[in-house]
C-alpha cells in the first residue's frame, strides 16, 4: 500500500533534488529520506529517480508519476480542511505563475482582494514571462496568454475575446506619425520583448483582407513584457501586446490605438493546471473571480467602431 508520507518525501525530493535537504525540512535523517522513496518505487514497481554521487534527477516514469503525486498531496490537505473548517472556506497554500505585466498591475491587487475574501488562504506568486513547467515546478497553476500548444494540461478560459492592442503614446505619433497600414511598421521603431526564449518580433494582424505576419525591428527588446510597455508610454515606439494589459493606460490617456481592434491578433487568457485531479475548490473558485473581474475590465474600454 502506497503511503502519503512516502509521496511527499518524493515531492520534495523532486523540488529540493536532494534527500538531504528534504531531510532537513522535516526533521528526520536522510536514510530515512532515501529509505521512503525506496519504499514508494518498490510499491510501485518501478524507478522514480535516477541517481549518482551527485546528483538526483527525475526519471522518466518519475516525470509521469509526479503529478499524481502532487494531487495525492493537495487531496489530503484539502480534505483535511474540509473537515477542520466550514466546507466553503478556502485554505492553504496558493502557488500560482502569472505573466509579469498582467501580474504587477493587474492580477496584484485582484489577489489583494481573493485573499481578503479568503484570510486562511497563503499565497505564493512568481511573475515571469518565462513558460512555468507545471509537470516540474512546485505550481498549482499558471495563467498564460494564447492557445494552449501542450494537449494534456487543463485550460480554464478567463477571457476568451481578447486581442492584441498595437498602441504608442501621444507624443510618439506626433513625433513619428500614425502608421496607415502594417507594412508601415517596418518604418518604425517597435518595441520586442522575449517569451519562452524567443523575441516577439513577428507580429500578426487580422486583417480584411487576410492574415498577415510583418518582421519588425526596433532598438530596444526586454524579458520583461512590463518594462516594453513602460516604453511605449514614455514615447520610445510601438508595442503589441494583449490589450488587457493595456486597458489602464488607453483609459488615462498614456497609450492610444493605432489599428482597429479587429485588426490584432487573438489573445486569450486561461487559468492553467497541471491535470483535472488539480481542480480544487481553491481554484475553481480563482477561476471565477479572476474570469469576473477580466471581463469587467474589457467591458470598461471597448474600442469605438471606425
Amino acid at each position: 500500500m502506497i503511503r502519503l508520507d512516502d509521496v511527499e518525501i518524493f515531492a520534495r525530493s523532486v523540488e529540493s533534488v536532494s534527500f538531504s535537504e528534504v531531510a532537513r525540512q522535516l526533521n528526520i535523517s536522510p536514510g530515512l529520506a532515501s529509505a521512503a522513496v525506496q519504499r514508494l518505487e518498490k510499491e510501485l514497481n518501478t524507478r522514480l529517480f535516477t541517481r549518482s554521487t551527485r546528483s538526483l534527477q527525475l526519471s522518466e516514469e518519475g516525470e509521469r508519476f509526479l503529478p499524481y503525486a502532487l494531487a495525492l498531496l493537495e487531496a489530503q490537505r484539502q480534505g483535511r480542511a474540509a473537515l477542520a473548517h466550514d466546507h466553503c472556506e478556502l485554505s492553504g497554500p496558493l502557488r500560482l505563475s502569472v505573466p509579469s505585466d498582467f501580474g504587477r498591475n493587474l492580477m496584484l491587487a485582484w489577489m489583494d482582494e481573493f485573499q481578503h475574501q479568503h484570510p486562511r488562504l497563503s499565497l505564493y506568486v512568481r511573475m515571469s514571462d518565462r513558460a512555468a513547467d507545471l509537470m516540474r515546478q512546485p505550481l498549482d497553476a499558471v495563467v498564460r496568454y494564447g492557445v494552449l500548444a501542450d494537449s494534456s494540461l487543463v485550460a480554464l478560459p478567463l477571457i476568451e475575446n481578447n486581442r492584441r492592442a498595437l498602441c504608442a503614446s501621444p507624443e510618439y505619433l506626433k513625433r513619428h506619425g500614425l502608421p496607415k497600414s502594417v507594412d508601415d511598421l517596418r518604418q518604425h521603431n517597435c518595441l520586442r520583448f522575449v517569451w519562452s526564449e524567443q523575441v516577439h518580433e513577428r507580429w500578426r494582424f487580422t486583417l480584411p483582407e487576410g492574415e498577415r505576419t510583418v518582421a519588425v525591428s526596433g532598438d530596444r527588446i526586454s524579458d520583461d513584457a512590463d518594462a516594453v510597455r513602460r516604453w511605449a508610454i514614455a514615447g520610445k515606439g510601438l508595442v503589441y501586446k494583449s490589450r488587457l494589459d493595456l486597458i489602464p493606460d488607453l483609459l488615462a490617456g498614456r497609450l492610444v490605438d493605432v489599428f482597429p481592434s479587429s485588426y490584432c491578433e487573438p489573445s486569450p487568457l486561461h487559468l492553467i493546471c497541471a491535470h483535472r485531479s488539480r481542480l480544487t475548490p481553491v481554484i475553481t473558485q480563482l477561476r471565477s473571480f479572476l474570469q469576473e473581474r477580466c471581463e469587467r475590465l474589457a467591458a470598461s474600454c471597448v474600442q469605438p467602431a471606425r
